[in-house]
């Protein structure tokens, strides 16, 4: 039996039934909630998902939005963006990704009784900024001083991505973050294998994913969660951080990558992860995330040579260490990609470029891979 666990929170948008982008713009905070309202709450869960201070996390599945808060801190309302699923805790990749199909066929069902049908991007692909009216009070900025994260919070809310986790009994805590800077330092080439945002202001962007271009240098690429307040390291993003409930203790959460619409990519980027953490060749580390290198992977993806060779070495790597494991050939999509120098993105550009509708670009990924679980009722 493998020291491993994982687990997978996966962002989902939408199109409602006018075929409008479901976020703050066009769409109530109770139209998303009535989805949530009608999913199942499973017992026990909240022994390994956290349900946060608001209790707005109840669920395997909860609104993605932003509170608005009185000057006195009393909730409003929220500001939504879509629909998160996580999975609980499991002791191999396959029952992780199994759980999260399951999730997501059931929201989808849900989801189209009220009109919505999932759709892929990882950047808002209308939307540039987040205008609040409103002006955040001044209780509400208190909150988002808190960490470097909190103070990035608000870019998050044109981003659509995944937290793809893993932990290790073995690991120390002092194993623990270095395998959380050994994922930052090689976060560029491991991050094209998911590009899924090649869309910005309504139109097809110049490469492959908005999301990484905007985010990287603000926000984390890995995160680690610890149980000792002495050893955290104090950076910009930061990239160890106290856990909020014991399950969290030793989780090592990989956050750069785009969302995905085939599943079986997060299958093989949990396998990478999982062999780049065994690996003991590759000697890179980094505490914050290279932007620059980030920013050349989001426009040219595995076009750039570096990214290529580095992406190359990432999962030759990777293999060898997996090959004890006995999951190395959940690597390979991976390599398929890398052989033919694609991402998930271009499957995108090439169906905007055929139909000539953003619309249907952003269904494309999920219909062709998850079939009728996306069709609405």
């Amino acid at each position: 039996m493998s020291d491993f666990c994982f687990g997978i929170e996966h962002e989902v948008a939408f199109l409602d039934h006018n075929g409008r982008f479901v976020d703050f713009v066009s769409t109530s905070y109770s139209q998303l909630q009535a989805v949530i309202d009608e999913l199942p709450l499973y017992p026990g869960d909240e022994q390994q998902l956290r349900i946060g201070d608001a209790g707005i996390r109840l669920k395997r599945w909860y609104l993605e939005a932003l509170e608005r808060l009185s000057p006195q801190g009393e909730w409003l309302t929220c500001l939504p963006k879509g629909i998160e699923i996580r999975t609980t805790i499991h002791p191999d990749i396959q029952s992780t990704i199994q759980e999260l199909e399951e999730s997501f066929a059931l929201l989808c069902q849900v989801a189209a009784r009220h009109g919505f049908t999932p759709v892929l991007t990882s950047y808002n692909p209308y939307q540039t900024c987040l205008i609040l009216d409103p002006p955040l009070n001044a209780y509400e900025w208190r909150l988002l001083d808190r960490s470097p994260e909190d103070r990035t919070a608000l870019s998050t809310f044109l981003t659509y991505g995944p937290d793809l986790s893993l932990s290790c009994a073995s690991w120390s805590t002092a194993v623990l973050i270095d395998r959380g800077r050994k994922l930052t330092y090689y976060s560029p080439y491991i991050v094209p294998f998911s590009f899924s945002s090649p869309f910005y202001e309504g139109k097809l962007w110049e490469g492959l994913s908005v999301r990484t271009f905007l985010r990287t240098g603000q926000r984390p690429a890995a995160l680690v969660f610890i149980a000792d307040e002495t050893q955290l390291l104090y950076s910009s993003p930061s990239l160890t951080k106290l856990a909020r409930i014991p399950a969290e203790i030793g989780r090592l959460e990989f956050k750069a990558c785009d969302s995905c619409g085939d599943f079986s990519l997060y299958a093989a980027l949990l396998a990478l992860l999982q062999g780049l953490t065994l690996d003991d060749t590759l000697p890179g580390r980094a505490i914050v995330p290279d932007a620059s290198l980030h920013q050349r992977a989001a426009l040219r993806g595995f076009e750039d040579e570096e990214i290529f060779a580095g992406a190359q070495q990432l999962l030759t790597a990777a293999a060898r260490a997996l090959d004890k494991e006995g999951s190395r050939s959940l690597l390979d999509p991976l390599f398929t990609l890398l052989e033919r120098r694609q991402t998930p993105a271009h499957q995108m550009i090439a169906r905007y470029r055929q139909t000539g509708s953003l619309k249907e670009a952003l269904r494309f990924p999920y219909l062709a891979s998850q079939g009728t679980a996306c069709e609405t009722n």
